[in-house]
């Protein structure tokens, strides 16, 4: 248990010697936690996440040209959905970082999609350049979840919802991110072809935008007749 693996993982980074000035990340790290009590979410806000899931900051090398690198954050997603997928788990990506569970009920209807896991991404830049990603990853495996979520022990049965297992296979997929992050395009097609859609336009500056796909920084492309603009998620550096 700790406080929060993203301060832990902060604090790790800090006291590293190679990484002081401009140093870039050489090796992948990650801090994982059996419970949270003050785990961070987007805009940094607080949750607390309970025993049985996977609670993991990591930090990963990546290209020193972010512009021409996958997002981080749609490559941990699309390395995740592989894994999820390869267990029997039909998973789509929420934009910008949730995995939803999507199965069909008895009647063969579509049922309500229900988050099974959720991504922090930034990117870490120094003049520029890129120094390594960050992303947070909290994946329900045994644990108890809130209205709107589920976990993979209600799913698969208990016997396949060990957080050690699925601990393993998030590291997995850091692992793809990072062997896919000079491929942005192909990236970027892979969370294309697995993303969720809002059902309606986007309301903006008075107009109804529809979501029409995803930009390689992973922003979400929006378009109102002739008009194209990207959305841009509410975190990036840091």
């Amino acid at each position: 248990m700790c406080a929060s693996t993203e301060t832990e993982l902060d604090r790790w980074l800090a006291a590293d010697p190679r990484l002081a000035g401009a140093g870039t990340l050489r090796t992948p790290r990650a801090v994982i936690a059996g419970r949270q009590r003050f785990g961070r979410g987007q805009q940094g806000r607080p949750w607390c996440s309970p025993a049985g899931g996977v609670w993991l900051s990591a930090a990963l090398p990546w290209p020193a040209a972010a512009e021409l690198a996958a997002a981080p954050g749609l490559a941990v997603a699309v390395g995740l959905c592989l894994r999820l997928e390869a267990r029997g788990l039909p998973v789509r990506l929420k934009w910008p970082n949730d995995l939803l569970l999507v199965t069909a009920d008895a009647a063969g209807n579509g049922a309500t999609p229900l988050k099974l896991a959720g991504l922090l991404p930034r990117l870490r830049l120094r003049g520029g350049a890129c120094r390594w990603a960050r992303v947070g990853v909290g994946l329900n495996a045994a644990n108890r979840v809130p209205a709107g979520a589920v976990a993979v022990a209600k799913v698969l049965g208990p016997g396949h919802a060990d957080p050690l297992l699925w601990c393993g296979e998030v590291l997995a997929a850091l692992e793809w991110a990072m062997a896919w992050a000079g491929r942005p395009e192909e990236v970027r097609r892979q969370a294309e072809r697995r993303l969720l859609l809002p059902a309606g336009p986007i309301r903006l500056d008075g107009d109804d935008w529809r979501p029409a796909g995803l930009a390689s920084d992973g922003g979400l492309r929006l378009v109102h007749g002739p008009r194209e603009r990207v959305l841009q998620r509410c975190f990036g550096t840091g």
